[in-house]
């Protein structure tokens, strides 16, 4: 477990990073991605199913940042990329189109990555997407990310990731995003 201390008047306690039983929490955590992420109720149905099946995928796994009182404030969780994936098939023309594809193999997915609005900017995003992939046996990590300039954007370009295709339309998604890849492990500051 990490353990790193709140910073400022807004976070006073500590935060822990660990594994989590996501199946367990997911309720939690979607709460977290609802407000991270700006989120309604049906989506967050959907989302539910979305993730209780990813959990059943070989390699599956996750991570949390929990206060001292077990709060869930972030977590993140992914897998070994498998083509046959929905995400894998909506993002392949993109990356062929790029010269990236072979990216798809051999590749860890960040799958999602969340931290309450009142922990960001603190470091448990980091110590997510760093812990979880510290454990990954692959040689490298994908994900996809909204393609604009934003601070998940910063710190996954921070952390070694580099933009494999732009503009990914993602159906029903109201945004275009990129997908993003590094080597393993992540880069550190």
């Amino acid at each position: 477990m990490l353990r790193f201390p709140g910073q400022g008047p807004r976070t006073p306690e500590d935060v822990v990073i660990g594994p989590l039983d996501l199946a367990a929490r997911v309720d939690e955590a979607l709460a977290v991605q609802a407000l991270a992420f700006g989120l309604g109720a049906d989506e967050i149905a959907v989302r539910r199913q979305i993730v209780l099946r990813h959990l059943t995928s070989p390699g599956a796994r996750a991570l949390g940042a929990t206060t001292a009182d077990g709060r869930l404030v972030g977590f993140v969780y992914g897998m070994p990329n498998d083509r046959g994936h929905w995400w894998s098939t909506v993002v392949e023309p993109y990356l062929r189109a790029q010269g990236n594809d072979a990216w798809l193999d051999g590749s860890f997915v960040i799958t999602e990555l969340h931290v309450h609005p009142r922990y960001q900017n603190r470091g448990a995003g980091r110590a997510l997407i760093t812990g979880i992939t510290d454990s990954a046996t692959e040689p490298r990590s994908i994900l996809s990310a909204i393609d604009r300039d934003s601070p998940a954007r910063g710190l996954y370009h921070s952390l070694g990731y580099e933009d494999l295709a732009r503009q990914v339309l993602f159906p029903s998604a109201p945004k275009p995003y990129a997908v993003m890849g590094a080597p393993l492990p992540l880069r550190r500051p």
